[in-house]
């Protein structure tokens, strides 16, 4: 006769409880964690059907990799600086926001081109819109570029491959670099971590040297910047909005805010999040 262990945190914890495994699972809860912005520990163990003490443990390993924020009863997903710069974090984050920004950013790819896409999850979305701009050349530091164009036909993938950094899901250091200063690509697709006045930032210094590597051999440089990106702040200058040939930011830019980036000479066009439209 089978019983079944109730979640009462029992110590009889096995490690793929529920039919997941320790590390999916985990996964899964990070996922539910980041879409709801917070969570119980019994909200977690009713939707996991695991222990308390699972919970728990799970909580703790999130926390240490600094993917959640543990909280009296729970977590959160409340982002600090560094937990904002994490892929697993950004891409769950303005999908609304991303995808018609990118939507609007294909209409400046044409058949037979190369392109820079950088592996942030702003261009990350362009992915979904380039069926009718193919044959293309993409060259891409980003891991999750990779996974989501290698088996397309029309599609030349050039990885920049270098040192792997997993909390970024991409490559950096000295060989991408190289790798980058060998080509000439006609258009680079790339975002940045937060903007104050015309200067964008990121937070990490390896990330800075790729994205100006790809704007130093880019024909053209495109911007991709969703509203939340003006109200962040991150550590290392980047570039001046002034230095692309195209700002393509969503609606929900304030209105004093797209006066003033106009007035400064940005090439800023503003995207409707119900119809794509130029200003």
């Amino acid at each position: 006769m089978t019983s079944s262990i109730p979640n009462n945190g029992s110590a009889g914890d096995s490690g793929k409880e529920h039919g997941l495994s320790t590390d999916n699972r985990r996964r899964k809860l990070m996922h539910y964690i980041l879409a709801a912005g917070a969570a119980q520990v019994d909200e977690l163990m009713t939707a996991f059907g695991v222990s308390r003490m699972t919970v728990h443990r799970d909580l703790d390993e999130l926390q240490r990799q600094g993917v959640v924020r543990k909280i009296r009863g729970g977590a959160t997903a409340e982002p600090s600086t560094l937990f904002e710069s994490d892929f697993r974090y950004r891409v769950h984050q303005g999908q609304r926001e991303k995808h018609a920004i990118a939507r609007h950013a294909a209409h400046y790819i044409e058949p037979g081109q190369s392109i820079f896409m950088d592996e942030s999850t702003t261009v990350l979305a362009l992915t979904d819109y380039l069926s009718a701009c193919l044959p293309l050349t993409i060259a891409t530091n980003g891991m999750s570029v990779v996974d989501a164009v290698r088996e397309v036909d029309g599609i030349d993938l050039i990885v920049l491959g270098g040192n792997y950094n997993r909390r970024f899901y991409g490559f950096f250091g000295l060989y991408t670099e190289q790798i980058i200063a060998s080509l000439r690509i006609n258009t680079l697709f790339m975002s940045a971590s937060a903007v104050v006045g015309t200067i964008s930032y990121n937070q990490n210094q390896q990330v800075v040297k790729v994205k100006r590597a790809m704007m130093a051999v880019a024909e053209q440089r495109i911007l991709l910047l969703d509203q939340h990106k003006f109200s962040m702040s991150a550590l290392n200058r980047l570039a001046d909005l002034r230095e692309f040939d195209r700002v393509i930011v969503d609606d929900g830019l304030s209105e004093d805010l797209k006066t003033s980036l106009l007035e400064q000479q940005v090439k800023l066009e503003i995207v409707q999040l119900n119809r794509e439209s130029k200003k």
